[in-house]
């Protein structure tokens, strides 16, 4: 269960506007995190409490595959995000470091943010608590599950690499 305070913003967020390129020389979340949509709003990092959610309209993480960018959301304390629409490269990217993602429309209509938003991974529903409305989001596959409790696709690969080592033992 993923509960938090809703962020909203608008249509065509590019994975430049996430982690703007001066920043891009890393990949590590304590070096992304504080720039994190700045070009967009200066003050969101100061704004997110850990756990709140990101919640934008159409084409979500366009532009290049920035792997950068879903690293520094989740760095940011954004527990997961909802759109209207995500691009492809970023929907994989997001799900490698085990930041869940969404589609709702009608959920993405009707919350501003500041309301306070429940999303229950396990039985597949998105609510909205301040409007008092509850929409059914896709359950992810069992292996994007997987790579989601692991912790991303590195604590995935370890573990099934663990396992095989002590299934040969």
């Amino acid at each position: 269960m993923i509960t938090g305070k809703a962020h909203k913003y608008g249509d065509n967020i590019d994975t430049d506007v996430i982690i703007p390129a001066r920043y891009c020389t890393s990949f590590h979340i304590e070096e992304l995190a504080p720039h994190c949509l700045e070009d967009l709003d200066p003050d969101f990092v100061k704004k997110v409490s850990e756990g709140d959610i990101l919640v934008t309209g159409e084409n979500f993480g366009c532009g290049s595959s920035r792997e950068n960018a879903p690293i520094a959301i989740k760095g940011a304390g954004i527990s997961c995000v909802v759109a209207k629409s995500f691009a492809r490269i970023f929907y994989r990217n997001a799900i490698n470091i085990a930041l869940p993602i969404f589609e709702n429309r009608e959920f993405v209509d009707i919350t501003d943010t500041g309301d306070w938003i429940k999303v229950d991974l396990k039985k597949g529903f998105i609510e909205n608590e301040t409007k008092g409305k509850r929409f059914k989001i896709s359950l992810f596959p069992d292996i994007i599950q997987e790579i989601i409790e692991c912790g991303g696709m590195i604590g995935f690969v370890k573990k099934r690499i663990e396992a095989k080592r002590k299934s040969k033992e």
